[in-house]
């Protein structure tokens, strides 16, 4: 069962959210667990408004490096004016680029609000995929802790049945020795031989062969 995400939210509190598909450990942890639909699409969404955040972010350097060129060059101009004879053309000049800069701002202030609606968007999204990957892992980690301790009973169920088993083989086997080599002391080698009883010392279990010969009733 996932978590209420209340409790996400609480213990979040104060805190940075990192936007996951950036980071490589987020991408590891589908390694281990797969992608559910909702996680591919919240993180196709998130991965659009990142993009977009850059490339409004590299907009806005750029306009900022023409609004600086352009000021830069208009106290040139005013100063060309007021010595050249030509202040007509040159005034013109300095308002086409007073009217530039009024366009980067324009543009620059179009950016920030964007870029506001961008981070409070990305935030969101990058939230919601958070949330996603956590009830999915925690589901995973449930389930898995649930196979973990099944397997971990069955494991200490067939440990003490083996741990019978290698007790009572080595018990036979010691039954067997005993009785062969106490048979041999009694009735000695002839009679053992009479019988076709035969111990392999290092298989330590008899091997009965019947006196028929017939393969299929030797047993092991």
């Amino acid at each position: 069962m996932a978590k209420n995400e209340e409790v996400y939210m609480s213990a979040l509190e104060g805190k940075s959210i990192p936007i996951l598909t950036l980071d490589n450990k987020w991408h590891q942890l589908f390694t281990q667990t797969e992608m559910t639909p909702a996680i591919e699409s919240l993180s196709e969404e998130l991965n659009a408004l990142v993009e977009r955040d850059g490339k409004i972010r590299s907009e806005t350097k750029d306009i900022k490096k023409l609004k600086k060129k352009l000021l830069g060059e208009i106290v040139p101009l005013r100063d060309q004016a007021n010595k050249s004879g030509n202040a007509a053309a040159i005034e013109k000049e300095i308002q086409d680029r007073t009217r530039l800069i009024n366009d980067c701002n324009d543009r620059l202030a179009s950016h920030e609000d964007e870029l506001l609606d961008l981070s409070k968007q990305i935030y969101d999204v990058d939230y919601k995929l958070m949330i996603e990957t956590m009830n999915v892992c925690y589901e995973r980690l449930h389930d898995n802790t649930t196979e973990i301790k099944a397997m971990d009973e069955w494991i200490s169920r067939v440990r003490i049945e083996l741990k019978k088993n290698v007790i009572r083989l080595q018990e036979t086997e010691m039954e067997n020795y005993n009785l062969y080599s106490y048979m041999h002391q009694i009735f000695g080698p002839e009679v053992i031989e009479i019988f076709d009883m035969k111990y392999d010392p290092d298989r330590r279990h008899p091997i009965r062969r019947p006196l028929s010969g017939n393969e299929s009733d030797y047993v092991e």
